[in-house]
């Protein structure tokens, strides 16, 4: 769990935050697991809900890149290609490709606000 990782974020504190962002954004969740894992594999995934969590937060990062809030790394590139392509796998259309994105964004920004109204 790259982002999830991270320094600034506690065990304790993100299962708090990831049950409580569940509850109101459970379908988001089912909607991105069957775009990632397919419904065989998100039984057989126990960490299911942090595996999709995860990849909203590196989309969120992504889009600070893409917009000019953050200056891009050394592997920018590589991480967009992998987003797009992760996302876009089996997408026939822009707009079922831009509309997981914005469910990943949205999920990625307000768990960071229920992360911070725990403090």
């Amino acid at each position: 769990m790259y982002m999830l990782n991270s320094p600034e974020y506690t065990e304790e504190r993100i299962q708090e935050a990831l049950k409580t962002l569940y509850i109101d954004r459970k379908n988001e969740f089912h909607e991105l697991s069957e775009v990632f894992l397919g419904k065989k594999k998100l039984s057989e995934t126990p960490n299911w809900k942090e595996f999709i969590l995860n990849f909203c937060l590196d989309v969120g990062d992504s889009f600070k890149t893409w917009t000019g809030q953050k200056p891009p790394s050394a592997t920018s590139p590589q991480k967009a290609l992998t987003i797009l392509r992760q996302v876009g796998n089996g997408m026939n259309s822009m707009n079922k490709l831009t509309h997981m994105l914005n469910i990943s964004y949205n999920l990625s920004e307000e768990f960071k606000e229920i992360y911070k109204r725990l403090k």
